[in-house]
């Protein structure tokens, strides 16, 4: 395949990923969603069938990988050329932008209701009751979560070791599916599968950190939080950003090793 098949598919492949998962989260944390307080369930499910959709979409063009984690495993696999490793890169990263994007379009009115609800204003992120009425986030904010990850309990290695662990798990079960005999990624039922894994890790694993295992599913949409002109937004947390990011790809790096170990 093409430098420019990869990059078109995977960027559009990537926008469509975040587009829908951002789109779950949106439609259960907005409260004036007809989704509101659907639940974590809604969100695990729904971040499946947004990896399904958009891989399914991307694979005739780039193999739908979607994630720099999967492109790291696979190079050490051998499955992607490392040449073609920065084209992946820069097609997951943009995609990312361009999704976040069209989820903050799709749900424009209903960020700004709930930003400036009295009931919400200052959100989870306020430092203090003062910055709370002054309609001020110092921290973290109210709506962070639609576009990137975040842990429950702040603790580096923690948080670190359990991005490694459920991108280990994802990358690997990719790894051990196999790739189409064209050398273009997972067949139908491998893209299905790998959509249930996402959600398995969702439910199992998702918990601690907001199971990020994509650099560019988290750092594309933190960069576009950081600058919606939206009000009362809070923080974008940056000091938080690199773990969503790195644990990730030694995650992907760790799977490729085990599969060159054990599977090759």
């Amino acid at each position: 395949m093409s430098s420019s098949d990869i990059f078109i598919g995977e960027t559009i492949g990537t926008a469509v990923l975040i587009l829908l998962g951002g789109g779950v989260v949106a439609g259960v944390v907005l409260k004036r969603s007809k989704a509101f307080d659907a639940g974590w369930v809604a969100i695990a499910f729904g971040w499946g069938f947004a990896v399904l959709t958009g891989a399914y979409i991307s694979a005739p063009l780039s193999g739908a990988q979607l994630n720099p984690a999967v492109t790291l495993g696979l190079a050490i696999e051998g499955g992607t050329k490392w040449s073609d490793v920065p084209v992946y890169f820069l097609g997951q990263m943009l995609g990312a932008v361009i999704g976040a994007a069209l989820v903050w379009v799709a749900y424009l009115g209903h960020f700004h209701a709930h930003l400036t609800d009295r009931e919400i204003v200052g959100g989870p992120g306020a430092q203090d009751t003062a910055a709370a009425d002054r309609g001020t986030v110092t921290g973290p904010g109210p709506v962070l979560g639609v576009f990137s990850t975040g842990p429950e309990i702040r603790n580096a290695a923690q948080n670190l070791a359990t991005e490694i662990i459920a991108t280990t798990v994802l990358v690997l079960a990719i790894l051990t599916q196999g790739l189409n005999g064209d050398g273009k990624g997972l067949g139908v039922i491998g893209v299905l599968i790998t959509a249930f894994v996402v959600v398995s890790i969702g439910l199992s694993l998702g918990g601690p950190t907001g199971y990020a295992i994509n650099p560019a599913r988290d750092l594309g949409p933190r960069i576009v939080h950081a600058l919606l002109p939206l009000p009362n937004k809070g923080g974008s947390d940056w000091g938080y950003a690199w773990i969503p990011v790195v644990g990730p790809l030694i995650g992907g790096a760790i799977a490729g090793g085990i599969y060159e170990i054990a599977f090759a």
